[in-house]
């Protein structure tokens, strides 16, 4: 018989069968990346995560006898609510054995928390703060996953919609082989909208560079995204975790700065992935994790290309082509052989078409689920 247990997030021992959980569920996996540990823990950590200065969340197991058979967090994302004017929940670290009463009972422990907090609605998978993992994977299932992005056993989507949820939005990541040109066209156009509108490029040479433009490139970010359904400005202490994290996963040269003037007018982020070094230390930085993430950043071949935007009145202004032409130089000038575009959503269809048709073949697609409480 399925049993649910709240986490008491300040007891050690049940925050390990909650964080360790998903280890056995994957093991012998090729493509699932571990989480670092460290990371995983503080997300339960009320005392250190900033998530729980203005939201609050909790985390429950199902277990049956002593073992445990799945794990779920649910999430009053405050701070969403109040800018959308929205009463809803997040699910979060749905982890499950292919069990359907295992999963309900686990939902049911989401949707009940929920209710009871006066929430409206629910949707998911999505994460404690920007540039969290969003979405279960629905197609993909036989590649690696990008730096960061979730990656699932194919009978998630199956477990969830037997919940009640339905479809919300589709991301598609796209893969770009490193060998790839692009039509001599698309740089026609890039260096002509760079002469007649004034455009340049500005690629970071250190990290102290990448600090001084990135508060630009956030509130490019906010801009170009402020439409999105779910979207909340990133500000404050959140912008600044999330710069600090950004400057320490790439090297300055990864990413790409389109300006006019001194405007930040578009951007495109890349990052090495280093999932295998992930896969290979098992979510641990000691004794030998840092030894082997460190040599996988110096020497992967593959590159994650997450977190790019125009601003709005700037798209269908030749921008795009820019950061197409900026793609390329970047993938090979430093000898990426796999390059793949993270997480674009379905929405942007113009934006895919071009992609598409300048040889990205988008093999990936991870969904948000939602609904009625």
């Amino acid at each position: 018989m399925v049993q649910i247990h709240k986490v008491d997030t300040s007891n050690p021992k049940d925050v390990e069968r909650f964080v360790q959980f998903p280890f056995r569920l994957y093991r012998g996996n090729p493509y699932w990346v571990p989480p670092l540990l460290s990371s995983a823990r503080k997300q339960l950590n009320r005392n250190l995560h900033p998530y729980y200065r203005h939201s609050d969340a909790d985390f429950f197991l199902a277990t049956v006898g002593n073992e445990v058979v799945g794990r779920i967090a649910v999430l009053e994302p405050r701070k969403r609510n109040a800018y959308r004017g929205r009463k809803g929940a997040f699910f979060s670290l749905f982890e499950c054995v292919d069990d359907p009463e295992v999963s309900r009972a686990l939902f049911d422990a989401a949707f009940d928390w929920a209710r009871r907090r006066g929430l409206e609605e629910i949707s998911g998978p999505e994460g404690f703060s920007a540039g969290d993992p969003l979405g279960v994977l629905i197609k993909g299932f036989e590649y690696l996953p990008a730096l960061g992005i979730t990656y699932n056993h194919p009978y998630y989507a199956r477990l969830i919609e037997d919940a009640g949820f339905q479809k919300q939005t589709d991301y598609y990541s796209g893969y770009l082989p490193g060998s790839t040109v692009l039509p001599e066209r698309i740089h026609r156009i890039a260096e002509k909208v760079k002469e007649r509108r004034g455009y340049h490029i500005f690629q970071c040479r250190n990290r102290a560079e990448m600090r001084a433009i990135a508060p630009k490139v956030v509130e490019a970010y906010n801009a170009a995204f402020a439409e999105n359904r779910e979207f909340v400005p990133i500000t404050g202490e959140d912008a600044q975790r999330i710069i600090e994290r950004f400057i320490n996963l790439t090297h300055p040269q990864l990413s790409k700065v389109v300006l006019k003037g001194d405007q930040v007018v578009g951007f495109i982020l890349g990052f090495p992935n280093v999932n295998r070094a992930l896969q290979r230390c098992r979510g641990r930085l000691y004794p030998f994790g840092w030894a082997m993430l460190m040599w996988e950043f110096r020497h992967t071949r593959r590159i994650d290309f997450n977190g790019g935007g125009i601003l709005p009145q700037y798209q269908g202004l030749g921008v795009d082509a820019i950061m197409f032409v900026e793609i390329e130089k970047t993938v090979h000038e430093h000898g990426f052989e796999h390059a793949e575009i993270v997480q674009v959503n379905e929405q942007n269809v113009k934006m895919m078409r071009e992609m598409e048709g300048l040889g990205v073949d988008f093999y990936k697609i991870h969904r948000i689920y939602e609904r009625p409480l």
